[in-house]
């Protein structure tokens, strides 16, 4: 691969050697994921005794054992590390291998893997850096300075240009909703008219005068219907409150004496047990 783009290079293709730069880059991150890898398995391989004795996932080996689950579905040449991974999930449960996968909190995966193993494109940079590699390594005498441009391209120009793109577009827009409007506005039109004759017929009952002030709004209080009712309803509340007040004194009463007759009963029947006793 690296030869092929050094000849798309030497021969000023430089388009398609910018998109095959992006396989080199991910075969090298793959290479220094599975170096990682082989360290961690060999690591938990002299760890096994401590694992099995342990229910719980040990904190010095938790590193380890949590970059190879992270790392099993996305190493796809590698089966072995799903069978691994499926020995944990037997051991330690599907929360946490699951709170490994997803990179959760305190997941305690391995930064490099994480960024060895990104789908996320490689940035321009770095793909200008691996070109430069490869002109290098094939001894070409290659003018990097159209790359350049390209590739440290900000995303702010590439915003620039579609917002000019979209500014453009927008008097077309405009003017294929204008007719829609002047549809809509004939069908509206008429609605007002007839509900204009409405209104005035029912304010001239309502108001004996022109509306100049605060000062006249009062008179055409006074005409509404519901005003009389409202107060009658407030006469009518005062004397049921009276009568529920002299009901509650006259039960007040009522238990009063009720009590006054017990204690004389106990008085009575005290003295008729103490002449029985004598």
């Amino acid at each position: 691969m690296r030869k092929e783009i050094a000849q798309f290079l030497q021969t000023g293709q430089e388009a398609i050697a910018r998109i095959r730069v992006e396989h080199v880059i991910r075969e090298q991150n793959t290479w220094a994921a599975y170096e990682i890898l082989e360290l961690f398995c060999e690591f938990l391989l002299a760890r096994v005794p401590i694992i099995e004795t342990q229910r719980e996932c040990p904190t010095d080996l938790r590193e380890a054992i949590a970059t190879i689950i992270f790392a099993a579905p996305r190493c796809s040449d590698v089966p072995d590390l799903l069978h691994i991974k499926n020995l944990f999930t037997t051991k330690y449960g599907k929360e946490f291998v699951s709170a490994m996968s997803e990179l959760r909190p305190d997941s305690g995966v391995n930064r490099t893997i994480i960024e060895k193993l990104s789908v996320s494109p490689p940035s321009g940079e770095l793909k200008l850096k691996v070109l430069k590699g490869i002109a290098q390594e094939y001894n070409l005498e290659w003018d990097s300075s159209d790359a350049e441009a390209e590739l440290t391209k900000r995303h702010e120009d590439l915003l620039q240009i579609g917002g000019e793109a979209g500014y453009s577009q927008t008097p077309s827009n405009q003017n294929s909703v204008e007719p829609s409007n002047y549809n809509v506005a004939p069908a509206i039109a008429p609605k007002k008219v007839q509900q204009e004759p409405q209104q005035v017929q029912v304010s001239k009952p309502l108001t004996k005068a022109p509306l100049c002030g605060a000062s006249e709004v009062q008179p055409s209080l006074k005409d509404v219907n519901y005003a009389v009712p409202v107060v009658d309803a407030k006469r009518e509340m005062i004397p049921q409150t009276s009568d529920i007040l002299e009901k509650a004194r006259a039960a007040i009463a009522a238990a009063e004496r009720a009590s006054a007759n017990a204690r004389v009963a106990a008085g009575l029947a005290t003295a008729k047990f103490e002449r029985q006793s004598s």
